[in-house]
């Protein structure tokens, strides 16, 4: 039995999985802010919780924002900053008893999508989350890839390639530089543009049922980003030449990207046909807890807990 827990900025979610991937227990709980301490019990609540209803113990994945530094063994880059400089690892796995995998939310999208989802059967899997940041992870034949800096799918921290006069004056990140892909193509990013183009305080997902409605403005800046976000995939394509390129997160369910996005980046890989395919996460938001979960190749039985 596996057990997957994804810590989001407002929701904990956890899962357990059989042998088959099917599930056995779900649970999501509101994300305790800026409390660290809050974080941890809450977490530890939903595995005994979980552990409980399925009378065994489990090995337990963690999906986490940011990641963990493999100097320092503690948490970096996490944009829910309470767990920046903590050793979340250690701590879990001493309050659970036993040993833990934890990998970046994209990373886990990734491993989810490769084992049992869109990307089942491909030798190399690239996910990309698009929401509230961008994220990437990448699966090769079967393993997780986490790179000799435990950087690898670390797509949205690359400038945007080949900025224009549209792309001018280069957005500031939060990471500390300026013009990252992902202050363009996050859902933030999206309505950040619209506002300086046309001065319209819209979210992403009022901008998309904005195109819907024939509003010329929301269609303009739904085209742009098409297009920024077929160049930073090229990037990503002439890099890996990934079999499949998997989106998740909010700006996943635009569906006219998976259609418009291949043709635009044909111009941009360098190669007289792509192959890659572009398609939606198969198992949505619930793929990062399920790849939190696939994490352990193999179940890590113990005696049921006390109840």
């Amino acid at each position: 039995m596996r057990i997957g827990v994804d810590l989001g900025g407002t929701k904990i979610e956890l899962v357990a999985l059989d042998e088959d991937g099917g599930e056995r227990f779900r649970r999501r709980v509101p994300t305790p802010q800026g409390d660290y301490q809050a974080t941890l019990r809450a977490i530890v609540g939903l595995v005994q919780d979980a552990e409980r209803a399925i009378g065994r113990r489990a090995s337990v994945g963690i999906g986490t924002p940011g990641s963990l530094s493999p100097v320092t063994g503690l948490i970096r880059n996490a944009n829910s900053t309470c767990l920046n400089g903590q050793p979340l690892q250690q701590d879990l796995e001493a309050l659970l008893q036993r040993p833990l995998r934890l990998a970046n939310d994209a990373n886990c999208l990734a491993m989810s999508e490769a084992t049992d989802g869109a990307g089942t059967g491909a030798e190399v899997v690239f996910a990309v989350i698009l929401g509230t940041g961008v994220g990437g992870g990448l699966v090769v034949r079967g393993g997780l890839v986490s790179g000799a800096n435990a950087i690898a799918g670390e797509w949205g921290h690359n400038p945007l390639p080949l900025p224009g006069q549209d792309d001018l004056p280069l957005p500031a990140c939060y990471c500390g530089r300026a013009g990252c892909i992902e202050t363009y193509l996050s859902g933030p990013g999206m309505a950040a543009e619209h506002q300086r183009r046309y001065g319209d305080r819209l979210d992403a997902a009022a901008i998309v049922a904005g195109t819907a409605r024939g509003d010329i403005a929301c269609e303009t800046t739904l085209q742009r980003y098409e297009q920024r976000l077929a160049l930073a995939l090229a990037d990503v394509i002439n890099l890996l030449d990934p079999d499949v390129i998997v989106l998740g997160g909010g700006l996943s369910r635009i569906e006219r990207l998976y259609a418009n996005v291949p043709r635009l980046w044909k111009d941009a890989v360098f190669s007289d046909h792509v192959a890659t395919r572009l398609l939606p996460a198969r198992h949505g938001d619930a793929s990062g807890v399920r790849g939190a979960a696939w994490l352990w190749p193999a179940c890590s039985d113990g005696p049921a807990p006390a109840r």
